[in-house]
């Protein structure tokens, strides 16, 4: 039977260090950062202990990765959706709606950069910059709207923070199993909408 590590092995290295960071990120929200061990994340993936330290140089290392790993995920998937050509107000739905996407496809990822999976680790400056980098393209997605118009009333900084503290509430909800499809898609949708709703620009608001 082929390991994770032999089938990365033929992928090249960048796989490599996908699945040892997805094989430990499952490991610390399955069974805890008790879990979070070099030796066992090597039995997991099926590779050496010498391979993880020679690419992260221990846990410490492996742990800001883990972080690293989930917020260039995130970013590149809200990035396909805000940059996709549509008028700014559709793009900013189309990047909320992905943020709910990421976090159901990515949950373990999420749990380690939002849900306090890994404790006591505190980021350090790169970890921090790469959060920060993604709030950017709400920012930014926001930002757009009120400069074409689609939104006003407010600062971008401050809708993007209610956007978040919205989303970001919803997809914690369902990813602890306390809403299912296809209840939990419209009561995202209505949430963030109802968020939106006091912004928008008055002919935003009787568009059909």
């Amino acid at each position: 039977m082929t390991t994770a590590y032999q089938q990365a092995q033929q992928e090249g290295q960048h796989v490599v260090r996908a699945a040892i960071l997805d094989a430990a990120t499952h490991l610390l929200v399955t069974e805890g950062p008790a879990a979070l061990t070099v030796r066992r994340i090597a039995g997991e993936v099926g590779c050496s202990t010498k391979v993880i330290y020679t690419l992260f140089g221990g846990k410490d290392g492996l742990s800001e990765a883990l972080w690293l790993e989930g917020f260039a995920r995130f970013e590149r998937r809200l990035l396909e959706e805000l940059d996709d050509g549509d008028d700014p107000l559709t793009s900013l739905r189309r990047g909320l709606d992905a943020y709910r996407a990421y976090a159901l496809a990515e949950p373990d990822y999420y749990r380690v950069m939002f849900l306090g999976a890994m404790a006591g680790f505190k980021p350090g400056d790169e970890a921090v910059g790469s959060a920060r980098r993604t709030f950017g393209l709400l920012v930014r997605g926001v930002g757009e709207c009120l400069e074409a118009g689609a939104l006003r009333g407010g600062e971008a900084v401050e809708i993007a923070d209610v956007l978040w503290m919205a989303v970001h509430g919803a997809v914690s909800l369902e990813i602890l199993g306390h809403f299912d499809e296809p209840t939990a898609a419209r009561r995202y949708r209505l949430l963030y909408d109802s968020v939106l709703t006091p912004f928008l620009a008055h002919d935003e608001r009787n568009a059909p």
